[in-house]
């Protein structure tokens, strides 16, 4: 366990991994990164993989080292393509490295962080800011500021989709104002005075709240967050239905293209122990496809399928 310092030369180079964030953008960041549900969680057949070597795909696959250690690896694909899911959302950007352990002949696949990482003409490069190194048994240790070269072929790199990027962008703009001025009807109390004690505000607050849900709800469109307003009495079934597909899809969309680039990278860096090596990751049919919520949608959009029909599928698959 290490004390980070970053001073003002390692501020040039490192960008501050910023968590913080507003109450709306918080929330849409937790439901968002929730690509997997609990009916997901219990199944133990949710992705197919193809390789041309197993015994490689095990050695990469069983020695991945996520946040609650999962033992199977149809576990383990969903533990690390959540793990990416939820550094994409909060930094746009999620890293991997590949240990060599030669006394046990093993390989472990484990992340860090973004933060310091440049690549320059196909290399990259990681700023190590001064830390102190904490042990139990020991004093804890000064380590001097590093500049380390990472080896490409052991690295893999994650990056938000483009369009989503654009999509999350846009819509984090106006909740970030919306945070910002959340309780700003504070601002139009009246003083209370000793000449009027009472005085009399007029102020709408309701003008005040409907302006804040229209600019939320137009700043999701996209996206189709539905703000976690649950029985707003201002929309109807058809407009939650027809959000709840839009904002399912788009989760949906992040999981594919997560999974693809994990079959991508796990197969570049595959070729340094076997050149030929490849391996394909894939969805089966016990999780919902892109396909089947647009289908879902024509139907709606027809009175051809129940409200309760779209709300098991997107939740309970």
């Amino acid at each position: 366990m290490g004390d980070v310092k970053i001073g003002l030369v390692d501020s040039l180079f490192i960008k501050r991994e910023r968590l913080e964030s507003g109450f709306n953008r918080e929330m849409f960041n937790e439901d968002f990164a929730i690509l997997f549900h609990s009916m997901n969680r219990r199944s133990g057949n949710l992705f197919e993989i193809v390789s041309n070597d197993d015994e490689l795909m095990q050695k990469l696959l069983g020695n991945i080292m996520t946040r609650y250690e999962p033992h199977s690896i149809d576990e383990t694909i969903r533990e690390l393509v959540e793990e990416i899911a939820q550094s994409l959302i909060w930094l746009g950007r999620a890293y991997y490295f590949l240990h060599d352990d030669r006394e046990q002949k093993e390989v472990h696949v484990a992340s860090f962080s973004s933060g310091g990482v440049v690549r320059l003409f196909g290399t990259h490069i990681q700023w190590v800011p001064k830390r102190r190194e904490r042990h139990w048994d020991r004093e804890d240790e000064e380590l001097p500021r590093e500049i380390r070269i990472l080896d490409a072929a052991k690295v893999m790199r994650f990056d938000m989709p483009i369009s989503i990027k654009r999509m999350l962008s846009a819509q984090n703009r106006t909740l970030a104002v919306l945070d910002k001025h959340q309780f700003g009807e504070t601002n139009f109390h009246p003083q209370t005075t000793h000449e009027n004690p009472n005085p009399t505000n007029h102020f709408d607050f309701r003008v005040w709240r409907d302006t804040q849900e229209r600019a939320l709800y137009r700043a999701t469109r996209s996206t189709g967050w539905n703000g976690r307003k649950y029985d707003s009495s201002k929309h109807s079934d058809f407009f939650d239905c027809h959000r709840l597909i839009r904002f399912r899809r788009n989760q949906l969309m992040l999981r594919d293209d997560i999974l693809g680039r994990l079959s991508s990278e796990l197969s570049r860096v595959g070729k340094g122990y076997k050149a030929e090596f490849s391996i394909e990751i894939s969805g089966t049919d016990e999780l919902p496809s892109v396909a089947r919520l647009n289908e879902l949608e024509v139907k709606l959009a027809r009175e051809e399928v129940g409200f309760n029909e779209i709300i098991d599928y997107c939740y309970k698959r």
